[in-house]
């Protein structure tokens, strides 16, 4: 099939190279001539496993093309939009500038039975604004959202948990299966996705028909739910920080509970990034428009738990440090927001080597993959690319992003025969309290004693 997505940054480049991979032909679109040039020659614009591959293989095939050029979409069956909706700069709401400048733009190259189908995380109710616009020349808007984690995308775009495909006036859903009683049109369009992944359907992966809005709020609640959880058992690790208790042993106790589970109870300093942070901040405002703030006021904790816990780390670092950090040696392990990533939007990694600068340290970040991205952004920093040059000579450690070279790989031995200082926090709880102590370090863990 001849598929279109426009938009070619984090989603819409992963999105068009697997759809590529899978047999179809896949024109990527995208208004940034820089990015369209480098994904023409097989660059991926950022770090995410497994993608260069995909992106050789399908331009070298003829399968995958890149252009600036919207007319490019002519001709194709499915057109997926997969652009990007920030936080606005005055307040919480998500900024739909770039999804309706992509409808806009795409309107005048639609056909009669071309789909439209939006993978853009948006605030419920956008779908239905955009139908009218798309259905005027005989398209049909679908939402069909995304659920890709950062490091992992390529997988779960092939090969992904769940499909979830909204459609205009759906009143059923259906597992594996394009039968409900929605209308014909819509069912087509539900039909046509399901051939577009047919790969994935094929294997089994359950395929869930709902109306528009339903399809909407799947990801915003996805979200809203794992940030919940991480928030929880951060703010469990408050309450170890004043009881002695030890959060890591209190997280693998209750996640034994089938109801809970372990998953995304690791407490730390936090999830940021460029989805959770900013879709649970859109959720709630778009509760408000709708007025039933009151239904996901919790969010509102959720965010300030998270954000708290960086002011923790950076509370343990001068707390080790005897209360003055002023012109000490402090190497910050990580810069992106989560490992086997480059992505540092609002990343808890580099807020806590920012705070920790503002403080007077002399703060040095290494990071295998964001260094560029981070100096980018965050200038007075000092980045070193070598992990063990980073921490020469340094008085403390903070262990912020779970890179294995950190978390598995540093051995605190060969540690101790570079840093001047036996002080690591530890961000994460990733690494082992007893072999660093052993090795005369002060550990420090996040609601660990």
């Amino acid at each position: 099939m001849r598929l279109s997505v426009i938009g070619c940054g984090y989603l819409g480049a992963v999105h068009a190279a697997a759809m590529a991979s899978i047999g179809h032909e896949v024109v990527g679109i995208d208004v940034d001539a820089r990015k369209i040039e480098a994904l023409s020659k097989g660059e991926a614009p950022f770090f995410e496993p497994g993608l260069p591959e995909i992106l050789a293989e399908g331009i070298a095939s003829g399968r995958l093309t890149f252009t600036t050029d919207m007319s490019a979409a002519s001709g194709a069956k499915v057109h997926f939009i997969g652009v990007g909706t920030p936080q606005q700069k005055d307040g919480y709401a998500a900024d739909l500038t770039y999804v309706n400048a992509a409808v806009d733009a795409l309107l005048p190259y639609l056909s009669p039975g071309d789909i439209v189908a939006g993978k853009s995380t948006v605030p419920v109710g956008t779908a239905a604004a955009l139908a009218p616009r798309i259905e005027a020349g005989g398209a049909t808007l679908v939402w069909n959202p995304e659920f890709l984690r950062e490091g992992f995308a390529v997988k779960d775009t092939i090969d992904p948990d769940r499909l979830v495909v909204g459609v205009a006036d759906g009143a059923g859903v259906s597992s594996r299966s394009a039968r409900s009683t929605t209308g014909e049109g819509a069912m087509d369009a539900a039909s046509v996705l399901r051939e577009v992944y047919a790969p994935a359907v094929a294997k089994g992966t359950p395929f869930l028909v709902t109306d528009l809005a339903t399809a909407e709020l799947v990801k915003v609640a996805a979200n809203a739910f794992l940030a919940t959880k991480i928030s929880f058992i951060n703010a469990m690790a408050e309450i170890a920080e004043v009881t002695g208790a030890d959060v890591t042993q209190l997280a693998d106790a209750i996640g034994h509970d089938v109801r809970i589970g372990r998953r995304f109870l690791g407490a730390g300093i936090g999830f940021g990034g460029g989805c959770l942070p900013k879709d649970i901040r859109a959720f709630s405002a778009r509760a408000e428009e709708l007025g039933r703030g009151e239904s996901v006021a919790f969010l509102r904790e959720v965010d300030e738990i998270n954000l708290r816990r960086r002011d923790r780390a950076v509370q343990l670092v001068v707390d080790a440090l005897d209360g003055q950090v002023f012109q000490k040696k402090v190497t910050v392990l990580g810069a992106a927001f989560k490992p086997y990533s480059d992505d540092i939007r609002d990343s808890p990694a580099l807020d806590v080597a920012v705070r920790l600068h503002g403080l007077g340290a002399q703060v040095t970040v290494t990071d295998p993959e964001a260094i560029d991205n981070a100096r980018r952004v965050h200038p007075q920093l000092t980045y070193v690319a070598d992990r063990d040059e980073a921490i020469r000579d340094a008085d403390a450690l903070v262990l912020v992003t779970e890179w294995d070279e950190y978390r598995r790989e540093l051995a605190p031995s060969h540690a101790s025969t570079l840093t001047a200082g036996r002080v690591i926090v530890d961000g994460r709880n990733g690494l082992d309290p007893a072999a660093w102590r052993a090795e005369g370090w002060t550990y420090l863990g996040m609601g660990r004693p």
